[in-house]
């Protein structure tokens, strides 16, 4: 696939940014967020019901009902891990998807999962990054990345790219935790966070501390309002916010319109 348009790599800098509760030089974060998914990639659908008692599906579900696949419609899916946005968006009717991530283990766990294959000849497993997303120009009409921003280090090149492969009219939705409005489900959520979800880790994958990561990480990440504006700032119009559970996670939509 062409993609001479692509713009220059992303270059590491020694601006500090966030790795969880820590800061790291922006260089650095991304070989640790692939550490953390090289460990956790065998167990992480398993994990990803856990953590959230299975609404994850029910989360992923809005963002296709806010979506809605046409049959003509090619998907980029970034941070696509072992497929589930995308395997949804070819259920919904959609036409092809590309599952991109950078890291090769999650995507050979998606690759072996029986229920991709009655949809083998319309997806793309593709590792790559999402600072530099390995697709031409005006290329697909569909973007999706879900629970992935939060480990792109630097987020606005992703979104600038995320712009850059939307055809004109096309469409960018971001599923990703967010920020709970209510301080009872607040303090309900990080005692979950923060007591239990590591230990789970620990009992499933033989990880603690890469699901400690996780929950911080979730933390960190911009409010609703601020992701909107940095959605808006890499050129992206007509921006809305849907809050789901309470705020624990939220779906921003924004569109391309040249």
């Amino acid at each position: 696939m062409n993609t001479d348009n692509q713009n220059t790599p992303h270059q590491p800098s020694d601006k500090q940014i966030d790795f969880g509760f820590q800061s790291v030089p922006l260089g650095q974060k991304q070989n640790l967020v692939n550490d953390v998914f090289d460990s956790v990639a065998s167990s992480y659908d398993i994990m990803n019901d856990l953590m959230s008692g299975g609404v994850h599906r029910l989360w992923k579900e809005n963002l296709l009902d806010w979506m809605a696949p046409r049959p003509s419609q090619i998907l980029a899916d970034l941070a696509g891990g072992t497929g589930d946005v995308s395997l949804r968006f070819l259920k919904r009717g959609g036409k092809f998807a590309h599952v991109i991530d950078i890291n090769e283990q999650m995507l050979a766990a998606g690759k072996k999962r029986k229920i991709m294959n009655p949809y083998s000849d319309r997806l793309n497993w593709m590792v790559g990054d999402a600072q530099l997303i390995p697709l031409a120009d005006n290329s697909v009409d569909r973007v999706t990345i879900a629970f992935g921003l939060r480990n792109v280090p630097d987020r606005m090149a992703a979104l600038k790219q995320i712009k850059r492969i939307l055809k004109p009219g096309g469409r960018f939705c971001c599923l990703e935790f967010s920020h709970v409005n209510n301080k009872l489900l607040s303090k309900i959520y990080d005692g979950w966070s923060f007591n239990v979800l590591p230990k789970l880790g620990q009992l499933v994958a033989g990880d603690a501390q890469s699901y400690q990561y996780l929950v911080e990480s979730i933390r960190k990440f911009p409010s609703q309002a601020e992701l909107s504006t940095m959605m808006a700032d890499a050129g992206l119009v007509q921006i809305k916010v849907r809050s789901l559970s309470g705020g624990i996670a939220a779906i921003h939509s924004g569109w391309k319109i040249d």
